[in-house]
């Protein structure tokens, strides 16, 4: 444990180190501006700064309220309130968040597997240039990595099926719904797997009665606390919204006749439909909008999903900021690797169904997302880090294998915990 532990502290610490100077050099080259993806950084410092006023939260004119969810724009107003507003002294907390995003991996691995395990997908996620890199930049999908992965924690101390304990009807579920709604308070789009989760314990989990007492109570758990922010959107909308006012222009986004399976906002200024209708009334203006698409365009809509769909697992960035050879490379090397160990690594615990929902299911419920929206590595980020933990299994019989099959040189499958 002590060897575990040592090594565990080194590891994160050359995450910390790589993350701080990832911030210095990402600080250098962007100069008076905010991140080199335009748009959502400048929105989400703009929501922090009237935060830390105590301005309301809101962007543009006409004022769009329910535009963003706070968690992210409330972080950087912590770093507003401790260190002025400085892109650089933000970006070095978001390193320290990165950092402990790679913990929460390991905790991940150490619940489903073992030390083994938990410190190569430490590792994997420490030396990650891709994650590395947007740690530190102002947007929110580092943040995310690291509540969506404790979500994914919370459930996998729910979720053994041998537990009796009275706190395991009632803490860990409602533990998880708490932690799936912290997340979902930083990306919206987290918060169906709530739902969906509650559905797969009704399912699969014995006996089923407790399985419906532990998935009510997780869902209360999840309703309950997002409940403060439907409040304060059933005020300033008068409609009870648990997200945001948003995901019916990012869903024409990505079906309307100029769509091309990127993201392309100008239509909502070009429309400024704001100007004469509610953010509520522009959100189904939109909704519909996209649908009505899809009905009268099938063909049009199935092609679209591909070209999402492709985006979204494209092994090299798409964004024209990070063009070229090198960026190419950089995240090409990392993340085949880490996929195709992953399938390794499923392939292993294939028969174990918790394990591979908490580890593999989170990339494939945001192509399942993105393949409907739009699609990008930046929507694939976050669900990297839970799926390290599943290439790390495969790199550990991968070491088994090199070293002949010894004992104590790989995971040993059978020794996974029954309940898993």
């Amino acid at each position: 444990m002590v060897r575990g532990r040592t090594w565990l502290i080194a590891i994160l610490l050359v995450a910390l180190v790589g993350r701080l100077l990832a911030a210095w050099v990402v600080q250098r080259n962007v100069g008076d501006q905010l991140c080199l993806i335009a748009g959502d950084a400048e929105g989400y410092w703009e929501l922090a700064r009237k935060m830390t006023a105590g301005k309301g939260f809101s962007l543009y004119e006409p004022p769009r309220q329910v535009h963003r969810m706070p968690g992210f724009p409330a972080v950087l107003a912590l770093s507003m309130k401790l260190f002025g507003a400085s892109p650089f002294a933000a970006r070095c907390l978001l390193a320290v968040i990165g950092t402990a995003a790679c913990g929460a991996v390991y905790l991940l691995g150490r619940r489903l597997f073992d030390e083994r395990v938990a410190l190569i997908a430490c590792g994997l996620t420490a030396i990650s240039p891709v994650m590395a890199g947007f740690s530190v930049l102002l947007l929110s999908e580092t943040l995310f990595a690291l509540t969506l992965t404790m979500s994914l924690w919370c459930a996998a101390c729910w979720l053994p099926a041998e537990s009796r304990e009275k706190s395991g009807v009632v803490f860990w579920p409602l533990l998880t719904g708490i932690s799936i709604a912290i997340a979902t308070y930083v990306r919206p789009s987290w918060m169906l797997a709530g739902p969906l989760l509650a559905l797969l314990v009704v399912l699969l989990k014995k006996p089923r009665g407790k399985a419906c007492l532990e998935s009510a109570v997780m869902l209360l758990g999840l309703f309950g606390a997002l409940l403060p922010w439907a409040w304060r959107n059933h005020e300033v909308s008068g409609h009870w919204v648990f997200t945001t006012l948003w995901s019916g222009p990012s869903l024409y986004d990505g079906l309307n006749p100029d769509a091309n399976g990127d993201s392309n906002m100008t239509f909502f200024d070009r429309d400024n439909l704001m100007a004469k209708l509610s953010e509520w009334d522009v959100d189904q203006h939109y909704k519909q909008a996209a649908w009505q698409y899809a009905r009268q365009n099938p063909g049009r809509a199935v092609e679209l999903t591909f070209w999402k769909l492709w985006r979204y697992w494209k092994p090299w960035p798409s964004a024209a900021q990070f063009g070229g050879v090198g960026p190419a490379l950089v995240v090409l090397v990392f993340f085949v690797p880490v996929l195709l160990l992953a399938a390794r690594g499923w392939w292993l615990i294939r028969q174990r169904p918790w394990v591979w929902l908490l580890t593999l299911g989170p990339i494939l419920y945001f192509a399942a997302i993105h393949a409907v929206f739009v699609g990008s590595l930046r929507y694939r980020l976050p669900a990297e880090y839970p799926l390290c933990v599943l290439a790390a299994v495969g790199v550990c019989d991968f070491i088994r294998r090199w070293c002949g099959g010894t004992e104590g040189s790989g995971l040993q499958i059978s020794k996974l915990p029954r309940q898993f």
